[in-house]
């Protein structure tokens, strides 16, 4: 039967000063050499995938990958290229939906276009103090519009994503998610400052282990036969469904006592899940 090899990007596959390593990167061209699929699964926007992939020592059609899930399972593509296989997204009536609970809830946010222009979005930045929301948008400032009054919205969006200072309380994404119970709302923690809490809204069902799920099945492979490691709140539905779940230890606490921990992104841990999974000798 056919394998499936599931790793997410940012604090599994990446490490701290944003490389793969050599290691992880053999380890994966290993997988697809004894025929195992290999996907990445990112929060990322295919936008800001390529882009982190330029800073790399390769080439990015070099990097050894059959799949990539990215913006949270809205669109999956084969790799390298172009095709895209399946996409999401919310239509304008639920994008003003979304952004009338966020005003509520007094959040910083963004809205992004539809894919493939996922790099674009509106923006609403009311708080006044919130660093990690400001740094993302110095990042993409070429991307930026202000939501205002007179502002058209997008007619169909692939995300709403807030950005909230410090640790977003549990009570709260569960009335939140009560007030939203018609899409997918995923936390995360900020991949910038690793201390915010991003909040992304998508279309119902939309998660990492939705569209993982929906591969694996496009591709005839058994739920059973796939591995998957990550490290984060929107990778767990993900680790909960596959065959094997790992999680690294640069993980929140309250995760570590749901999967098998291995070593760090900094220390190759998706190398070693590969081979604890049976999948590498």
């Amino acid at each position: 039967m056919r394998a499936m090899f599931i790793t997410d990007f940012d604090g599994t596959l990446l490490t701290d000063d944003m490389r793969i390593r050599s290691r992880d990167l053999e380890t994966l061209a290993g997988l697809r050499s004894a025929g195992v699929i290999t996907v990445i699964a990112t929060g990322r926007s295919l936008y800001s995938f390529r882009r982190a992939l330029k800073h790399m020592d390769f080439h990015p059609e070099d990097l050894p990958l059959d799949y990539l899930i990215f913006s949270t399972g809205a669109g999956i593509m084969a790799w390298p290229g172009d095709r895209l296989i399946r996409s999401s997204s919310i239509p304008e009536e639920g994008v003003l939906e979304i952004s009338a609970c966020f005003d509520r809830f007094g959040f910083d946010y963004m809205i992004h276009k539809a894919i493939p222009d996922t790099s674009s979005f509106l923006f609403k930045f009311t708080s006044g103090d919130n660093p990690d929301f400001e740094r993302r948008m110095a990042m993409y400032s070429n991307f930026a519009t202000p939501l205002e009054a007179e502002t058209t919205i997008y007619e169909q969006s692939t995300q709403v994503l807030a950005i909230v200072p410090g640790r977003f309380p549990w009570a709260h994404l569960d009335a939140l998610r009560r007030e939203l119970a018609g899409f997918s709302v995923i936390p995360a923690t900020s991949p910038l400052d690793h201390k915010s809490s991003w909040i992304e809204v998508f279309p119902f069902g939309v998660s990492k282990r939705a569209s993982s799920q929906w591969l694996a099945r496009h591709l005839g492979v058994d739920r059973g036969m796939v591995t998957a490691v990550g490290n984060d709140y929107n990778d767990e539905d993900l680790l909960d469904w596959a065959g094997q779940g790992f999680l690294l230890n640069n993980s929140p606490d309250a995760m570590k006592n749901k999967f098998i921990s291995l070593g760090s992104n900094n220390e190759c841990g998706v190398s070693q899940a590969a081979k604890m999974a049976g999948l590498l000798r």
